[in-house]
């Protein structure tokens, strides 16, 4: 008997720009004229997503069926970077757009993914890059984990080892490397060390092109109002804005000592020292 086992890979579409421009009313990202990307650290859970699949096809013999799923939260236009992902070896991708999942914070981004994961039949991993452009907390990956109820491995740099019900997972820390063995079902987030995506193939194109992405609201994961969105958020930007660096130059005279000596009151009254 074969046995089935999914990948799921959440990607998040972002400005592809460094610098963005804040609404000062709304206090939200200006999005209107930019060219929207996938976040460039999920471009490395996808490849990983892919890889994993390929690993586990050849060692487990034929006997396991392993698909990988794409899965983004997003406006309507997210469903081009869905695409772009399954040119890039992802076997289907879901699209989770609603306008009551707007204005949603980490956790409420969290929570409405596991509303949809737990809608997929047979999943096993979920993998995530280690943060996004735009929001750059890195919150969602162990949120969502916690909200599943699964081991969640942050900053993976390497997978050495997996099967059908567990893994082996290597992470850099700024001193050290840790070596992890975790049961299945889990959760990882990934950075660019862990491998290198690959180039859309002229299959994955084709495919990308004819493919049906559905699109699941609030009705289709059996949400609440009250669950997503500004509603289930427990934080709200308040104001976003630019900090304005002023920078002062004073010229300091005398002989060296007297130089040193202004030099350090100067200091000690800004409490430097």
């Amino acid at each position: 008997m074969i046995e089935k086992l999914k990948i799921i890979v959440c990607i998040k579409q972002v400005p592809g720009i460094m610098e963005i421009k804040i609404n000062p009313e709304t206090n939200t990202l200006i999005r209107e004229g930019i060219e929207n990307i996938i976040n460039p650290f999920d471009t490395y859970a996808i490849e990983e997503g892919v890889s994993l699949k390929e690993k586990l096809t050849a060692s487990e013999g034929g006997s396991l069926d392993v698909e990988v799923i794409a899965l983004s939260m997003g406006p309507p236009h997210s469903e081009a970077i869905l695409r772009e992902a399954i040119s890039l070896g992802i076997d289907n991708a879901i699209l989770l757009s609603d306008r009551a999942f707007a204005g949603s914070d980490t956790w409420a981004t969290s929570y409405t993914l596991s509303k949809a994961i737990k809608k997929i039949e047979g999943w096993k991993i979920i993998i995530l890059g280690k943060q996004t452009l735009d929001g750059d907390t890195g919150q969602v990956g162990p949120e969502l984990a916690q909200i599943l109820n699964i081991p969640f491995i942050g900053y993976a740099s390497k997978i050495t080892e997996i099967s059908s019900n567990k893994m082996i997972i290597k992470r850099l820390m700024e001193d050290r490397y840790e070596t992890f063995e975790i049961r299945l079902p889990a959760a990882i987030s990934v950075g660019k060390d862990i491998n290198i995506p690959r180039v859309p193939s002229l299959r994955g194109k084709m495919k990308s092109k004819s493919i049906v992405i559905p699109v699941w609201g609030i009705d289709q994961i059996d949400m609440d109002e009250k669950e997503c969105g500004l509603n289930g958020s427990y934080t709200q930007v308040i104001k976003i804005f630019s900090p304005e660096h002023k920078y002062e130059v004073k010229m300091v005279h005398g002989t060296p000592d007297e130089q040193v000596n202004e030099i350090y009151s100067k200091l000690k009254e800004l409490s430097i020292i």
